[in-house]
């Protein structure tokens, strides 16, 4: 899928220009990952394939909102436009 837009502006400068300075470094091989899965990835339901991850949809206000483990307090969460086919609002964020 192709990724429309990322808020946190050191997983942006990650995504686009492999600059990892924004990101802890015991986390940036993990999160490589993570965004070429994404963006190699057809359809949502492959989002469960990998269990340490731990994707799941988050509910209430963040209804319609993918969460990825990345660690104990920090997960990276996106929606996805299934029209477009398109992973929106990309972020990597510490919501505990």
């Amino acid at each position: 899928m192709r990724i429309r837009n990322i808020l946190h502006k050191g997983l942006r400068r990650f995504v686009e220009h492999d600059d990892s300075s924004g990101l802890q470094s015991a986390v940036v091989e993990k999160v490589r990952r993570m965004v070429s899965f994404l963006q190699d990835m057809e359809r949502e339901e492959e989002l469960r394939t990998v269990p340490s991850w731990k994707a799941h949809m988050l509910t209430g206000d963040r209804k319609g909102t993918w969460s990825l483990f990345v660690t104990k307090n920090w997960r990276m969460t996106f929606r996805i436009d299934a029209k477009e086919i398109e992973i929106i609002d990309l972020d990597y964020e510490d919501y505990h």
